[in-house]
């Protein structure tokens, strides 16, 4: 008795870890972990910092350069020096040192504007590492996504298939005792229990589908992959995308569409760069310098002096092989070409929404046949399974009915999971996907 007790609780035990263990993942948890862990999210964020701090004056050149400086050089030389009357000096071992040390400033005062347009560039590096940031956020939460309502139709799927089972246990039974009493054969037991072992095999396989695919998606939240757990039963659907609103938000938001505009507006800032080699160098430098020498021979044995040093240069480019007018011409090439990958981006764009969005109303069609087709065949199931019970129905015939049942269940369940896919990917491309 003491032994059966705790066999019992073993049992009760292990159950309750098993039950317990597999946590329900809410779609918002899931999206809300990846936004902290995902590698790439984590990526491009710290990309994002970088354009955040190269944007700055100092990095475009409009702020001064300071330097301090220290230059101390000594010789010891055997010197004879004749002076112009005549008189001859001969020092072995002559020492002489020099001792300079000061602060120096260096400030570009005009450059043809190029500074300008280079800080403007740096605003635009940092629009993009926005941007870019927006569209591997969209690429990553868009994976979770479709992999959650992956996992949920598979899950719907496995929830099909166990009510195979159930059917066909049925089956086997009812043939079993339809034998036993002598109004069946053998052979109707064992058709039975082969397509039941037949069902239990793509349970199997659908189970082990389940697990790779939440393998995969705690890959995307990059958390421990062995992690176990439930996702909700049912794929939401919304019915209200409208494609003209849809070809309005991808305008003004889709990432892949504002890189291309940035690139554009990011060459005609190069061009201005390029342009402004035409124009004079103005430079403004100025410093305070302390100087010390000592010679042992000459005139002046010792000297030194401290104060301050400015003065302004200015250099005029007149020639460089016309190198300038290469670069002018380089430079609006790439423009033309930034101003055709924008119209090109926009064509292909608006061609996968139009794409998207057709399948997404057929598919919508395709839910509300196959919802109607799974209550059909359920209805006919139930006509089918109670003349069999009462052996006014053959076997195959009963097989058919439930294999239709099936069948019903599955496509339903993908034409949910297809509808769901194409209003991701409308989402996607519109920049509207919910995170």
């Amino acid at each position: 008795m003491k032994t059966k007790s705790l066999l019992l609780l073993v049992l009760l035990m292990g159950w309750a870890s098993t039950t317990f263990a597999q946590e329900t993942l809410t779609l918002d948890e899931a999206i809300k972990i990846a936004l902290d862990n995902n590698f790439a999210i984590k990526l491009a964020k710290n990309e994002l910092k970088i354009s955040q701090t190269n944007n700055s004056f100092g990095n475009a050149g409009m702020l001064p350069s300071i330097n301090a400086t220290l230059t101390n050089s000594n010789s010891t030389l055997h010197t004879k020096q004749t002076q112009s009357n005549g008189t001859v000096q001969t020092v072995d071992g002559a020492k002489n040192s020099s001792l300079i040390y000061g602060i120096g400033l260096d400030w570009t005062l005009f450059d043809g504007l190029k500074m300008f347009a280079k800080k403007e560039q740096l605003q635009l590096l940092e629009q993009q590492g926005e941007t870019q940031l927006k569209m591997t956020l969209l690429n990553k939460i868009s994976d979770v996504y479709i992999t959650y309502y992956d996992l949920v139709q598979q899950q719907q799927q496995i929830k099909a298939q166990d009510t195979a089972l159930q059917i066909s246990q049925q089956r086997v039974t009812t043939a079993q005792n339809r034998f036993t009493i002598g109004k069946a054969s053998k052979l109707e037991v064992l058709n039975a229990q082969v397509d039941w072992n037949a069902d239990h095999s793509v349970q199997l396989k659908q189970k082990e589908q389940l697990a790779t695919t939440k393998t995969h998606l705690n890959e995307l939240l990059a958390r421990d992959v062995q992690i176990d757990f439930q996702v909700s039963q049912e794929v939401t659907i919304d019915n209200t995308l409208s494609l003209e609103e849809l070809k309005k938000l991808a305008a003004a938001q889709n990432p892949d569409l504002q890189n291309q505009i940035i690139a554009k507006n990011s060459a005609e800032l190069q061009l201005k760069q390029v342009k402004a080699g035409r124009y004079p160098t103005v430079k403004f430098n100025s410093g305070y310098n302390f100087t010390h020498t000592e010679a042992s021979l000459g005139f002046v044995t010792q000297s030194q002096g401290n104060g301050i040093t400015y003065g302004v240069s200015a250099a005029v480019p007149l020639f460089n092989g016309f190198n300038q007018n290469r670069s002018e011409k380089v430079a609006k090439y790439q423009l033309d070409n930034a101003t055709i990958a924008i119209q090109q981006q926009e064509s292909i764009v608006m061609s996968q929404l139009t794409t998207a969005f057709q399948s997404y109303q057929t598919n919508l069609a395709l839910v509300k046949i196959e919802e109607s087709n799974t209550a059909i065949a359920k209805q006919n199931l139930d006509i089918t399974l109670a003349k069999y019970k009462i052996g006014t129905l053959t076997s195959i015939d009963f097989r058919t009915a439930q294999l239709n049942y099936i069948e019903a269940l599955v496509r339903y369940s993908n034409a949910q999971f297809q509808t769901k896919l194409y209003e991701i990917s409308l989402k996607t491309l519109a920049g509207n996907l919910s995170m």
